[in-house]
């Protein structure tokens, strides 16, 4: 096999995978636009008018919604009355901070 065929089952092989694990774990997850593979919505994000593009994605899929930043999935919360019933009516649930996995490192997982 030479290496071009090789490169690019390789290629398409990692982004399978990726478009896999995404799918499986949007199940429990709200709404949002369609991530691409290993990349996420960076590109359907405009970084220059970062608000309106939330303001567009809530327009679309309602209040809360998921973002892909690369693979990992960020809920959004928009508008006032999103986050008043997230940590007001159910503030037990969402008491709870995500990890940063960068800071857990230089840290040692101390300093939470």
């Amino acid at each position: 096999m030479d290496l071009v065929t090789f490169l690019v089952l390789t290629l398409s092989s990692l982004i399978l995978l990726s478009l896999w694990k995404q799918r499986s774990g949007r199940g429990r997850l709200p709404p949002g636009p369609t991530p691409f593979p290993i990349i996420g919505n960076f590109l359907q994000i405009d970084v220059k008018n970062f608000n309106q593009s939330l303001t567009n994605f809530s327009k679309a899929y309602g209040p809360v919604f998921t973002l892909y930043l690369g693979s990992r999935p960020i809920v959004v919360l928009h508008g006032y009355e999103a986050v008043k019933e997230a940590l007001i009516d159910h503030g037990e649930e969402f008491s709870g901070r995500g990890s940063i996995p960068m800071v857990e490192k230089i840290n040692n997982g101390l300093g939470k």
